[in-house]
């Protein structure tokens, strides 16, 4: 098949191996730099360019890895690949839910999933009341668009929540306040959801004097063992935003395992490594899987007219 990769850096561990693996399985693999792409916006012939002019229309799939910065621009470019048929993974929709944190919590909740009391608010006048709501201080605040563990801040005293999220909105930034978990002690896990099924967890681990568990702030990740509910709570939680790879981080509470975030371009070094699952390859398969790819000859039915 021809795959592409829809991302913004080659060299990222996680793309690399994205390429390596679909290379290892047979697969004409192309680094897409969403930067280079544009479109051409048409109800008979939808076509995407790449610098230089060149027509990428001819894929069979697109893996989406979008980042933060690039959300609108990102999807605008997977609703066109998906306006020419070629299937993407994950899908435009999901990616624009799960980017927007507000509204994948409240989808989240619809669907019966516990997260830690969060609040959101436009006017600094209602500062007050929005840390009252989450039970007060210690509290988070976390901007919207952050990312990585980026935007995220502890505020240990009321007057210190105060000034944080005042400040931010003299900015007109948008941002969440959460309750802190104490119990949870600077650790979260991360589940790796593929097609439904949870096929790694890991526990990450604040560095020393930091509360954000995200490996790119210094956390540390070992394999964890997680239970039924737990399970339960990230494929449902990927499912709710059609996800078909996610990343799903909970926390354990003394109220049970609350949902933290979901991530729809979720990293793979730190799960690779812990676990030693060839991640990579299982998101392979999983094209493979959606397209009907039969390794074993070497080709796709569907892609290539035949018949079963």
């Amino acid at each position: 098949m021809k795959i592409a990769l829809l991302a913004s850096n080659p060299d990222l561990y996680s793309n690399q191996r994205l390429i390596e693996a679909g290379e290892e399985r047979g697969h004409d693999m192309t680094f897409l730099n969403m930067r280079y792409c544009y479109m051409r916006i048409d109800a008979t012939n939808p076509e995407v360019h790449y610098r230089g002019g060149t027509n990428i229309s001819e894929f069979d799939a697109v893996l989406t890895r979008i980042k933060p910065s690039m959300t609108f621009y990102g999807c605008a470019l997977t609703r066109q690949f998906e306006s020419m048929n070629i299937a993407t993974i994950n899908s435009s929709t999901a990616i624009a839910q799960s980017r927007d944190k507000l509204y994948s919590l409240q989808l989240l909740l619809k669907s019966g999933i516990d997260i830690p009391t969060t609040g959101f608010a436009n006017s600094p006048m209602d500062t007050s009341d929005l840390i009252d709501m989450v039970g007060g201080a210690p509290l988070v605040v976390k901007l919207l668009e952050g990312a990585q563990g980026r935007g995220v801040f502890l505020a240990e005293t009321r007057k210190a929540g105060e000034s944080v999220i005042n400040a931010f909105k003299s900015l007109h930034a948008n941002l969440l306040v959460q309750e802190f978990v104490k119990e949870a002690e600077g650790k979260d896990l991360r589940c790796f959801v593929i097609d439904g099924k949870v096929v790694a967890s890991i526990e990450r681990k604040a560095a020393p004097g930091e509360f954000r568990a995200n490996l790119h702030q210094g956390g540390s990740a070992s394999v964890a063992k997680i239970t039924p509910e737990e399970k339960r709570l990230a494929i449902k939680a990927a499912k709710t935003l059609g996800l078909s790879v996610a990343g799903v981080d909970i926390i354990r509470s003394s109220k049970g395992p609350l949902l933290l975030e979901v991530n729809s371009s979720p990293g793979l070094e730190g799960v690779e490594s812990a676990t030693g699952k060839d991640i990579a390859g299982m998101i392979i398969t999983s094209v493979e899987k959606r397209l009907g790819w039969r390794r074993e000859l070497g080709r796709n039915p569907e892609v290539d007219g035949a018949h079963e």
